[in-house]
């Protein structure tokens, strides 16, 4: 018969509610003041307040060491200004179709959480080589 192997770890979990370091998006011109966030951040999360895709990007590069700056969008009507000019943003050659979250690095677009997952995974393949 087997027996069982308690095991207790503890994670340092962030509230979904709560940003490492929220971003205010202002009402006027939202557009320009997205393309000023992105650009003047080394690397931020863009998603919707509330959003559990954005909360495990966050959580993962929080883990990471890495501190990331986040604009969590909650209107609506913003949601799509702010998607318009995200597509404009750090793409060579026009437009890119973006999906929330988003993740920009260097005032270009990195990709969302399976581009992000994906990258983790295969360093962490190449560490244990």
């Amino acid at each position: 018969m087997q027996g069982t192997i308690s095991c207790t770890r503890h994670y340092n979990m962030i509230p979904a509610a709560e940003s490492p370091r929220p971003l205010p998006l202002k009402t006027e011109k939202t557009g320009e003041n997205v393309r000023t966030l992105v650009e003047e951040n080394a690397l931020i999360v863009i998603g919707r307040r509330g959003c559990c895709m954005c909360h495990v990007i966050k959580s993962l590069l929080l883990g990471l060491g890495v501190n990331p700056a986040v604009l969590e969008i909650d209107d609506q009507e913003k949601e799509e200004e702010v998607m318009s000019e995200l597509e404009r943003i750090g793409v060579e050659g026009g437009r890119e179709r973006v999906k929330l979250p988003a993740v920009y690095i260097g005032g270009r677009l990195f990709g969302g959480l399976d581009r992000v997952m994906a990258t983790h995974i295969s360093e962490k393949r190449e560490q244990q080589k």
